[in-house]
């Protein structure tokens, strides 16, 4: 007797699930890099700030006189380097919470998919036993009819 193959008859849903997972997984990849590169574009920033204040502190700390205008365009230097840095610090805020957004979107994706796939399993199970149930009652009813002939003869 020959068992026939199994067929899900929830494939093409397992399917869909499978690339959902699959597009969760490249978004989030996406997201890590984009946070990896906030982070050194923020690193960058906080080395810019602390270059600034070391040119200011050069400036002031000779004890000479400076001009109003060098006193001004050293301020202003500084004032925009702390702003780079906290746009930078935002951007790198931001990025780590899309990055957290993805990690969930992956997480339902794969419980989705890991639900599918579960079910899968056991009707595929379900299946082979009940082949093996039928298969099993044919050699035993193949058994019995032996068995009869060799009573009778």
């Amino acid at each position: 007797m020959e068992t026939p193959s199994f067929t899900f008859r929830l494939e093409r849903v397992r399917n869909l699930r499978e690339r959902a997972e699959e597009r969760a997984k490249e978004a989030l990849s996406t997201e890590l890099r984009n946070e990896t590169a906030s982070a050194m574009a923020f690193d960058q920033a906080r080395e810019a700030v602390q270059a600034a204040c070391n040119v200011g502190r050069g400036a002031f700390g000779t004890g000479s006189m400076i001009s109003a205008h060098n006193l001004v365009a050293v301020q202003s230097y500084l004032e925009r380097t702390e702003r780079l840095r906290s746009e930078a610090a935002l951007e790198l805020s931001r990025a780590k919470a899309e990055v957290e957004v993805k990690r969930q979107h992956l997480a339902v994706a794969a419980r989705d998919r890991q639900a599918i796939d579960k079910l899968k399993a056991r009707q595929q199970a379900e299946h082979d036993a009940e082949w093996a149930r039928k298969s099993q009652n044919t050699l035993d009813e193949l058994a019995l009819a032996v068995h009869r002939r060799g009573i009778a003869a």
